[in-house]
């Protein structure tokens, strides 16, 4: 049977997507294998200890070590160029996976304002209660990031394109001012993937994903993953082989099957985008579209530096504010109303009272979170019907 060599693999984006991080069984399967099982045995209690004691590589437990899920730490290893990666339950249990890791009481993290909503609560309640400090500033001002350091920083965190308002983050900028500061860079690179951005060639030093947005695209299940250099990554491994905020067998099979496709999905996810944007910009109901391939976008220049595509999230204030944003979703018929985004459907939400609704008024106007804000995840369906959809919506909120 001819084996590829997952060490020596190399190749573009859409090669490793299909052909890396492959181990097959001894029953030579040609798709990777799904292994449902809990634990794992041994030929005696002398291979059972030193595969315990780890002087003997082996599976033991699926908590923390399971063939299935090993294909999905590596073949999304190989995509971001990461020495290793470690897959957790969903995107919120990387996130806190990693703080667990690399922060105790008295540090402080600096943060972009602009993250999803139960990021922001993680930071400001759950850490808070022990006693690990959160510093907002806006994504674009490096003087503020830079002024919101001290001796006490231990990481700075952002999103990039964020969620919902597509805001841009210079990752090289960034990771030179952590750097300085003895810090890490972490970013959340779940709008991009890999196929769009490789956060590790900027400086960044971890990278979260929720692969339950475009790694596997089809809205089907939970997981995340962190990943960066393994002197960093054996100190998140041992936090979920202790936490256990693992990621399951099945999952992670789905996630594999998911990503032979990643780079078509995104490719596709791009331009329905950007065609799309480009006629809400046009229209007179629609105040402000957020979609960094737009010039218009403020950030535009850097986003085409460090990503090839500008995504499938668009973000756009209506006037009218919430009624008309309600009117608006209502009325559609081809959007799907959900909080998830980055599947194959187009999915439609009103962040102010959904994905960010825990967040305070003050909170909410810090991070640019209107009541006339709606977020599009643009999927695979013709761009002409998703238009005349949107237009349907547009007549529906402003008739009258």
């Amino acid at each position: 049977m001819k084996e590829i060599d997952q060490r020596s693999l190399r190749g573009g984006d859409d090669t490793l997507a299909v052909r890396a991080g492959t181990r097959r069984s001894e029953f030579r399967e040609h798709s990777e294998g799904l292994f449902l099982s809990s634990s794992f045995m041994y030929a005696s209690a002398e291979e059972a200890a030193a595969c315990f004691a780890g002087t003997e590589p082996a599976y033991i437990y699926s908590r923390f070590s399971n063939p299935t899920v090993q294909m999905f730490e590596d073949k999304l290893a190989a995509l971001e160029g990461a020495e290793r990666c470690v897959a957790t339950s969903s995107g919120m249990a990387a996130i806190m996976a990693t703080l667990q890791s690399f922060l105790k009481a008295g540090d402080e993290i600096v943060s972009s304002r602009s993250v999803f909503g139960t990021t922001n609560v993680m930071f400001n309640k759950y850490m808070s209660k022990f006693g690990v400090s959160t510093r907002w500033v806006d994504i674009a001002d490096l003087q503020a990031w830079k002024a919101a350091m001290s001796p006490a920083t231990r990481l700075l965190f952002v999103e990039t394109p964020s969620n919902p308002l597509c805001e841009i983050a210079d990752l090289q900028a960034l990771a030179e001012l952590a750097h300085q500061q003895g810090a890490l860079l972490v970013v959340d690179n779940c709008f991009c993937t890999p196929i769009l951005q490789k956060p590790l060639q900027w400086g960044a030093d971890l990278i979260i994903h929720s692969a339950t947005k475009y790694l596997d695209g089809q809205g089907r299940v939970l997981g995340g993953a962190v990943l960066g250099a393994q002197s960093l990554l054996e100190e998140v491994y041992g936090c979920l082989r202790t936490c256990g905020a693992s990621m399951s067998a099945f999952n992670a099979w789905v996630f594999l099957k998911g990503m032979e496709t990643l780079g078509l999905r995104m490719r596709a996810h791009c331009a329905g985008a950007l065609q799309l944007a480009q006629w809400l910009e046009e229209q007179p109901a629609v105040s402000r579209v957020h979609y960094a391939g737009l010039p218009s976008h403020p950030q535009h220049a850097l986003a085409a530096r460090q990503q090839s595509g500008f995504g499938g999230i668009i973000g756009l204030d209506l006037k009218g504010g919430q009624a008309a944003a309600w009117r608006f979703i209502n009325a559609t018929r081809l959007f799907s109303i959900t909080g998830n985004l980055g599947d194959t459907r187009s999915t439609i939400t009103h962040p102010a009272t959904t994905t960010h609704g825990r967040l305070s008024a003050e909170d909410k106007a810090a991070a640019g979170i209107t009541a006339g804000l709606v977020r599009l995840s643009i999927g695979l369906e013709d761009v002409a019907d998703l238009q005349a959809d949107l237009a349907a919506g547009l007549a529906a909120a402003f008739a009258g």
